[in-house]
């Protein structure tokens, strides 16, 4: 029996396998035989899976069947033997009746060309596919809307009316949660979510806030300028992500998500505000702030978890994590320093890890409801947690990291007087913009290029990984930036005098650099090449044969130049100049060593992509192809020896 798609009872019937196909567009195949006889039962859930199991056999008691998951390594493998079938089957009708085979195959292609141009046109879901190429496959993957995903071609619309209407703005209107997990299955929207613009401007802001710190801490290169910069920009982090999350989880388009969005904005401009002076005078005020941003979002989970049943128990451990770490908090603010650090650094730590210990608890209780070993009450609670949308997190991350690298760079400006402005103070801003734009394309044309499953993806604590190891890189590449803009303006080197720059940078600009200033660029840089050696650990990447150094030995050349960067200080001797020249040349060989590892050894390593040379026995001369191609014909050489044709 040929192995083929159920379609009716002759499952051999070439019209009615060829009529199935084109129905089920777009759509998962439920039944598929095998070229051996035996029936194949898909199952698009485990529960489905199991109750098939058991019902089958009272249906076809010949028992010559198999149950598979959807999307699991043994689905995938029956398709490739009875794909492997099909295709020997094309290959011996091809030598068999090779004239009518070609003029079947063209008619096939104008018809899947229009098929395709057709679906592209109605109105239809995003498919899973291009999120699956992009992050990774995943088997326990589902659209809660799967039949938007598949459109009609017949249906008819009319699209002049519908151009015209318009989809009305309201003030408020019932929350609907993104992507969630349900039972080990994740299931989420169709369509793509995309980063808004207010989200944008909440990262400008956050920016300004980065700048704020980091400006703070290189003026004050000290061990209390380390401790207020970690402190400062933890929380301000721990504000912005909020607001990522309850944006990621909640599809939310009214006028009363952007009154939340505010109110969290002017929190955290007020929080801003405060940051320079906060173990002075200002302590009480930024608490306050970070406090009221904090406490309207545990006020959101509790709203959310009265309006929206379904996930009412992880609303609420939300809340829960938000509302221990805020008496320590409070109790801060009782508290003079240094006293108060023994209040501070377990709040951090409280909020920081709430997340981490949420995260636990689901996969705990994943684990629990399959084994069906809760109650029924905890279950009705935890059956549904909402999910990060992983389009939404990894947009906004990379908007958020740009910014970071625009940041560096705009801080290394300076403006000249000299009228030859080709100076030490050039080099070193030049050699700074080398650095921002190696580390740029590591993160985002190495780390994130050539994915096979992303961290997010990958599993809870790759996912776990990813999140985290952004907070140190972020942080350690923001305080070697800002550093770097205070080395940039030093005149402790050649051709370096303060009489080339304006007014408004002389006072930046020192003739020594202390060596503070020095462990919080050179350690700022190191702690942030190895918090991108976890990111790209983090995730699985795909390879390739001849693949000259795989990732595997290429992450151990960051580790050994991130060690050297922080050790760099101990060499007081070096000049601002010799500084940032050896931290750029280290830089940079982390960056050759991965673009040339990610090249291919079968290739020579100055070309760009592989050759490729085209060779045909045609019957065809010569001066018919040139004269064809100069009047714009075409020439038709389908009958001739064309198909010997192999590319090299």
């Amino acid at each position: 029996m040929s192995g083929a798609v159920e379609d009716s009872d002759h499952p051999n019937d070439f019209t009615s396998i060829a009529l199935h196909h084109r129905s089920h567009h777009g759509k998962r195949l439920r039944k598929l035989f095998h070229p051996n006889g035996r029936r194949i039962h898909i199952a698009p859930t485990p529960d489905e899976q199991l109750r098939l199991a058991r019902d089958l056999p009272k249906v076809e008691p010949d028992e010559n069947f198999d149950v598979y998951l959807h999307g699991s390594p043994e689905h995938l493998n029956i398709v490739r033997e009875i794909h492997s079938h099909h295709d020997q089957r094309r290959s011996t009708l091809r030598s068999q009746h090779t004239d009518i085979y070609d003029e079947f195959e063209r008619v096939k292609a104008d018809l899947d060309l229009l098929s395709d141009e057709l679906h592209m046109l109605t109105d239809h879901g995003v498919s899973l596919d291009a999120n699956f190429s992009k992050f990774g496959y995943d088997a326990h993957i589902r659209t809660r809307d799967p039949d938007s995903a598949a459109s009609s071609v017949s249906e008819k619309r009319n699209w002049d009316a519908e151009r015209q209407l318009g989809v009305p703005l309201t003030f408020w209107r019932k929350p609907i949660v993104r992507q969630y997990f349900h039972r080990g299955l994740l299931w989420r929207a169709a369509q793509i979510d995309q980063v808004g613009s207010f989200e944008l401007f909440v990262d400008l802001l956050y920016v300004g806030i980065i700048a704020i710190i980091g400006d703070t801490a290189a003026e004050e290169a000290t061990g209390f300028g380390l401790l207020r910069f970690a402190i400062t920009f933890i929380l301000g982090w721990k504000m912005w992500s909020d607001i990522t999350l309850v944006v990621g989880w909640f599809e939310i388009d009214d006028i009363f998500q952007r009154i939340c969005i505010l109110f969290d904005m002017i929190c955290l401009f007020g929080y801003t505000l405060n940051i320079v002076q906060a173990f002075e005078t200002t302590w009480i005020q930024l608490i306050a702030f970070y406090l009221t941003s904090r406490l309207f979002n545990a006020s959101y989970y509790l709203w959310m978890s009265y309006i929206l049943p379904t996930i009412r128990g992880h609303m609420l451990t939300n809340a829960v994590c938000v509302l221990i770490p805020s008496v320590l908090w409070i109790a801060s603010i009782q508290v003079e320093y240094p006293a108060r650090l023994a209040l501070i650094w377990p709040a951090i730590l409280l909020d920081l890890l709430g997340s981490v210990a949420i995260g636990l608890v689901k996969h705990y209780l994943d684990r629990q409801i399959e084994k069906s070993s809760v109650t029924p009450r905890m279950s009705k609670y935890f059956d549904f947690i909402p999910a990060t949308n992983i389009e939404h997190k990894t947009e906004r991350t990379n908007a958020f990291v740009t910014l970071v690298f625009g940041y560096s760079v705009v801080a290394l400006l300076f403006q000249n007087r000299a009228p030859m402005g080709i100076n030490a103070f050039f080099g070193k801003a030049v050699l700074g913009l080398i650095q921002a734009f190696a580390f740029n394309w590591l993160y985002f044309e190495i780390d994130a290029w050539n994915l096979y499953t992303h961290a997010i993806r990958r599993s809870w604590w790759s996912s776990l990984l990813w999140i985290s190891a952004h907070l140190p890189f972020i942080m350690g590449y923001v305080l070697g930036g800002a550093s770097l803009s205070r080395l940039v303006l030093a005149t402790d080197c050649r051709d370096a005098n303060t009489e080339d720059l304006t007014e408004a940078y002389v006072g930046k600009s020192e003739h020594e650099v202390s060596p503070g200033l020095r462990w919080f660029y050179c350690g700022g840089l190191g702690v942030a090449l190895i918090s991108m050696s976890l990111i790209a650990v983090s995730h699985v990447h795909k390879e390739f044969a001849g693949q000259r150094i795989r990732k595997q030995y290429r992450l151990p050349v960051r580790i050994a130049v991130a060690i050297i960067l922080i050790c760099l200080p101990l060499a007081e001797h070096l000049s601002s100049l010799e500084l940032i020249s050896t931290t750029t040349g280290l830089i940079v060989l982390v960056l050759m060593v991965d673009v040339y590892g990610s090249t291919d050894r079968r290739d020579s390593f100055w070309k760009c992509s592989t050759s490729c040379r085209y060779a045909a026995d045609a019957s065809v001369k010569k001066k018919a192809i040139v004269d064809a191609l100069k009047q714009g014909e075409k020439l038709d050489l389908k009958s001739s020896q064309a198909q010997k044709g192999l590319y090299e």
